[in-house]
């Protein structure tokens, strides 16, 4: 049997199958999808890269258009893919759809990444997209993306962007923090993925007393993963060192006055225009993570 006739009757098969067991269709195209690549890949060795048009031409004219030549090299890419030894595996929880959203990306542990994240929290075809469009994996630290490659145990700060990306519905970039502020918490769910996953909120200007005067916490919220709670605050400054005092007072007062025994140590987050990495190499408390924000 030649490679174009193998192809043909794949495909051909998979459109039966889907029709006789709806159930899983979706494992069926995964296993056609590899097992067409796979051939198509022996078929460009032995008769060069304009065989992929070739074939296309005449799977549209006989089995329709969705055969066409983008989609014949979607499929010998999943093939190519699936033998790369730093790939985890095929997931047939995802569909065939989801692999397309990710089968532009060049970096592999990025595409284990974005598997990864929608298998776990069952993310829908377009919550990936938008994932990948915002370059969700790129904004990780470089430690947390060495930790996600050898497979260690993360920490809570390891999946906060950086920048943190924040939904902009002002017609200036020039904003206040107290616009800021709005802005976050018109949009607090894609502001909590931002800093990851079991995130929640509990209160903005969250009010606490610190000997005579009242201060009040930008944004107080619990991570229910990490058991702790997270302290935030905006500036839309550069960092400056006296933000590290205040958000360090804020952490203490929280861990006299909230924290339970069974909890672990308060976290905070400084949210911030600009970074400073002088400042932050001098910060004692393991526990203060800067990140900067850009308006989208």
């Amino acid at each position: 049997m030649n490679y174009y006739t193998r192809i043909k009757t794949e495909l051909i098969n998979n459109e039966v199958y889907k029709k006789a067991k709806d159930y899983s269709k979706n494992k069926s195209d995964l296993k056609t999808y590899y097992n067409v690549g796979r051939i198509l890949s022996e078929a460009g060795k032995r008769y060069g890269e304009g065989i992929i048009k070739k074939y296309s031409e005449k799977l549209t004219n006989e089995l329709g258009k969705k055969y066409n030549e983008r989609t014949l090299r979607r499929f010998r890419q999943f093939f190519e893919l699936s033998c790369n030894e730093k790939w985890s595996t095929v997931s047939t929880e995802l569909t065939w759809s989801h692999y397309v959203e990710i089968l532009s990306l060049k970096d592999v542990n990025a595409i284990n990444y974005y598997v990864d994240i929608s298998e776990k929290y069952n993310l829908s075809v377009r919550q990936l997209r938008i994932k990948v469009k915002n370059k969700e994996y790129e904004r990780l630290d470089e430690k947390t993306k060495e930790k996600l490659i050898k497979k260690e145990e993360n920490k809570v700060e390891d999946f906060i962007k950086n920048p943190i990306l924040i939904k902009n519905s002002f017609n200036t970039s020039n904003i206040s923090e107290k616009m800021l502020k709005y802005l976050i918490l018109e949009n607090l769910d894609n502001f909590l993925e931002e800093l990851g996953s079991g995130f929640t909120y509990i209160k903005n200007e969250f009010k606490i007393k610190i000997g005579n005067r009242y201060n009040y916490i930008d944004l107080l919220l619990y991570n229910i993963n990490f058991n702790c709670y997270v302290v935030v605050e905006l500036k839309v400054t550069e960092l400056k060192k006296e933000h590290i005092g205040q958000i360090d007072a804020y952490m203490n007062y929280i861990d006299k006055n909230l924290k339970q025994s069974n909890q672990n140590s308060t976290i905070g987050i400084i949210i911030c225009k600009k970074d400073n990495v002088f400042i932050m190499k001098y910060v004692t408390n393991q526990n203060i993570f800067d990140r900067e924000y850009e308006l989208v």
